[in-house]
């Protein structure tokens, strides 16, 4: 937790790999403020603020008086996200590069192909 990103940025990737992973399926439990912000050793303000962006995503949801629960779909949602970032972040540049240097599609697929064969 000190990777210059903000606490509750962090607390909240934290839960989603937990979700991603199968470690927190959906309709389960997600651990309290109180036991985040104890584990974090963390204000409790910054560990709700950290599950209100899941909760505002849709990923979590809350049930009065018991707790705050993973959403039905929460997984593929998060799946979804994290495609369209990876897109974003490295195939889309990646095709705009192999543009300017004149590579076919074609040429560009072989070469992934042969990368991820080694």
């Amino acid at each position: 937790m000190d990777d210059g990103r903000p606490i509750f940025q962090q607390i909240a990737e934290q839960l989603e790999a937990r979700i991603l992973d199968g470690s927190m399926p959906e309709e389960s439990q997600v651990p309290s403020i109180n036991e985040l912000a104890a584990f974090h050793r963390i204000n409790p303000a910054t560990a709700l603020k950290g599950v209100n962006l899941l909760v505002d995503s849709g990923v979590l949801y809350k049930r009065r008086g018991i707790g705050m629960f993973v959403a039905g779909g929460a997984r593929e949602r998060l799946l979804a996200a994290r495609r369209d970032e990876f897109r974003d972040a490295y195939v889309r540049p990646l095709v705009e590069r192999a543009a300017t240097l004149g590579l076919t599609q074609g040429q560009v697929v072989d070469m992934i192909r042969k990368e991820a064969a080694t």
